[in-house]
């Protein structure tokens, strides 16, 4: 059974940076069975949106239009870990975070229905 466990979120100020960690445990990172990986997050009220998203295999990586150039993606095999680099955050950013996984080989990358397996999430807060 794949578990994911989210860590790193906190309160920023605008404009502050943060880096999201998610630890996998449960299978071998390297090999094929999880094909992506991705961040998602949701605000109170809100529906669950996708941030980005990482093709384990190649590295392709993938973002929602509102965190292009401020959000980087990016893997660890070494570690089993998925990192979630946030620049430049903004009020709007703030959300419940999560790392989500699926063995799917073919998804919309953005949509939560596709992953299989999620972390417990991780708070995220920037003020203004």
């Amino acid at each position: 059974q794949v578990q994911l466990v989210e860590s790193g979120g906190g309160s920023v100020q605008a404009g502050g940076s943060l880096r999201l960690s998610c630890a996998a445990s449960g299978y071998d990172y390297s090999i094929y069975y999880i094909y992506y990986m991705g961040w998602f997050r949701q605000a109170p009220g809100k529906e669950r949106e996708g941030v980005a998203a990482i093709r384990t295999g190649a590295g392709s990586t993938y973002y929602a239009d509102s965190v292009k150039g401020r959000f980087t993606i990016s893997q660890d095999n070494a570690k089993n870990t998925l990192y979630l680099q946030m620049n430049s955050l903004k009020p709007e950013d703030t959300a419940m975070y999560y790392c989500a996984a699926t063995p799917y080989t073919s998804i919309e990358t953005m949509k939560p229905h596709e992953y299989r397996y999620w972390g417990q999430g991780t708070q995220v807060t920037v003020s203004s």
